[in-house]
């Protein structure tokens, strides 16, 4: 199932499903009222709502609680997350980026998956506008895959995780590198160079959609960026060197992860103009338009002010 949040053209926010035949159905009136108008509520209590909603998966366009996709307004999938971890997950953009600031691959990388904190009440949605910081000169976009967390659990064992999955969706983490690279040398961050913004959507993907794709340590999705209709960035979600198996097994240890929360998986190879280079793109500027799209997932567009 696609899963998303949406404004109606009467103003009420509410989450639902975008059906194989292209419309909206909103749970909540479909339901009269006996299913949550928000995806956060609607995760925490999953399993007491799944065989409603499986019902209705028959349901026309003509029936009550549906409308045309052209109708309501896409927001986030997830407005307002519980919390935002993301991490560091595919090799080739951590040793590029790394080579392109002189510096050598760290072997700790190798050992654990790391992530860092984010601002889960900074989420944008599909073709809101991005707020470039006042104080940024080399505003960046990158390209990622992210899990939503369906399921409570603590110390989860990673051959368990995907139990505590309910489905993944685009990332655009989007990146002052001026702010993080000088923030980063007092040996904290990224935090205020990753504070003003994430984008994601357009739909989260349920997990057993994807089962026809398994590919090494994720999925064999394509993964592209393009700015302003160039093609910059080329991945796949495959390539993962750490899975969200073993993502989730980090985040949990010791502590409990809930519905609601959103692991990020760090940018794919070429994922971002970082790594990229100045050679193939400047830094972003208002005006420009990011696209990033991953096979089954969608497209997610954003547009710099």
């Amino acid at each position: 199932m696609k899963w998303i949040s949406f404004l109606k053209e009467d103003g009420k926010q509410r989450c639902g499903i975008l059906s194989e035949e292209g419309f909206v159905i909103d749970i909540h009136e479909a339901t009269c009222s006996e299913l949550p108008d928000n995806l956060l509520e609607y995760l925490e209590g999953l399993s007491l709502h799944e065989e409603k909603v499986k019902a209705l998966t028959s349901l026309k366009l003509s029936d009550k609680g549906t409308y045309p996709f052209k109708s309501i307004k896409l927001l986030a999938p997830l407005p307002k997350p519980k919390s935002l971890r993301d991490f560091y997950a595919f090799e080739q953009h951590v040793k590029t980026a790394r080579e392109n600031r002189g510096l050598e691959m760290i072997p700790e990388w190798y050992e654990i998956p790391v992530f860092y904190f984010s601002n889960h009440m900074a989420i944008k949605g599909p073709g809101e506008t991005i707020n470039k910081p006042g104080e940024c000169e080399w505003l960046d976009y990158e390209l990622e895959v992210a899990a939503v967390i369906g399921k409570e659990g603590s110390d989860i064992p990673a051959a368990e995780a995907e139990n505590y999955i309910f489905g993944f969706m685009i990332l655009n983490d989007w990146s002052a590198r001026d702010l993080q690279r000088k923030e980063m040398k007092v040996g904290l961050g990224p935090a205020k160079g990753k504070d003003f913004a994430t984008s994601t959507g357009p739909w989260i993907l349920t997990k057993e959609e994807l089962e026809d794709y398994r590919k090494g340590k994720g999925y064999n999705l394509q993964m592209t960026a393009h700015v302003n209709g160039k093609l910059l960035s080329q991945g796949n979600m495959g390539d993962l060197y750490y899975s969200f198996g073993e993502m989730i097994e980090r985040a949990s240890a010791g502590v409990t992860l809930y519905p609601g929360e959103i692991i990020g998986s760090g940018t794919v190879g070429t994922g971002c103009i970082l790594e990229l280079g100045a050679d193939a793109h400047r830094w972003l500027q208002p005006g420009d338009e990011v696209e990033l799209q991953i096979e089954k997932l969608g497209v997610l567009k954003n547009k710099i002010e």
